[in-house]
């Protein structure tokens, strides 16, 4: 059994107010900052064999917070990357809620690909490849992954069985914890969702 522990990153100035996405340049504050701190503590007894992160860099410096107590270097992987917005890339929310399609991200996102950017569809396989691909390299240890509110929530989702269009229900905060356990001869299981530390 693997248990896949996914964090996602750490608050930054713009986190709730604009859709930074893949965007350059958007680095943690101090209070996200002491937000990593707060998840490393939470991981710092557990037996983590590896971390992974999005290449994005308010994931990255999260991942190497959480990564200095057990004294290892984050592993980038481009599954875990940020959903591609395109042209939504960078707006605020306010006005992005003014628009005709935000209805449809948030009640039939199976229906949406964001312009010039990928779909919700997409994200969902290549991030779910990514989870599958990290256990089977990692087979009975525990791992953690860093990376955003969108992909931990579509990677939740099709572990709990969800259809796609439901995965808006769910939450996840910055710098919380969500657990799997994947396990070859068993269906996986979904042990919490956007908590503040793991099961025992």
């Amino acid at each position: 059994m693997t248990r896949i522990l996914l964090v996602r990153h750490a608050p930054t100035p713009e986190t709730g107010d604009r859709l930074t996405g893949r965007a350059s340049g958007v680095f943690l504050d101090e209070p996200g900052r002491q937000a990593a701190r707060a998840a490393a503590r939470a991981l710092a007894d557990v037996e983590v064999e590896a971390i992974y992160s999005s290449p994005i860099e308010r994931t990255l410096e999260t991942a190497r917070i959480i990564a200095q107590p057990h004294r290892l270097t984050p592993i980038t992987d481009l599954g875990l990357t940020e959903m591609d917005f395109g042209a939504w890339t960078g707006q605020t929310l306010e006005s992005l809620r003014r628009t005709k399609e935000w209805g449809t991200v948030q009640a039939a996102p199976s229906r949406f690909t964001f312009p010039e950017g990928e779909s919700f569809v997409e994200a969902q396989r290549r991030s779910v490849d990514s989870v599958e691909r990290i256990a089977q390299d990692h087979p009975g240890k525990i791992v953690a992954a860093v990376s955003h509110a969108d992909i931990i929530k579509l990677i939740m989702s099709y572990y709990l069985g969800q259809a796609l269009d439901l995965f808006q229900r769910l939450r996840i905060s910055t710098a919380s914890i969500s657990e799997l356990q994947i396990e070859d001869s068993h269906p996986p299981v979904v042990v919490s969702i956007n908590g503040t530390g793991v099961t025992g």
